[in-house]
């Protein structure tokens, strides 16, 4: 049996962006607004990029270090 794998997404709503970081609906907001996560809207629909929120975990990691 053949089962195919779905695809990942290319961009993720900020719904998701707060599960994935564990923050609040704001605070994703107040990161798009300080240009620290870039985003795109489509019509009224705002939408991450997946390689957005990994640069902005990247860039965090770096800044830990």
């Amino acid at each position: 049996m053949h089962t195919a794998k779905a695809a990942a997404p290319e961009a993720l709503t900020v719904p998701e962006v707060m599960k994935a970081l564990r923050i609040s609906r704001f605070k994703v907001y107040d990161l798009i607004r300080s240009n620290e996560l870039h985003s795109i809207t489509i019509g009224r629909a705002r939408r991450i990029p997946v390689d957005s929120l990994r640069a902005y975990m990247r860039d965090r990691l770096e800044e830990a270090a």
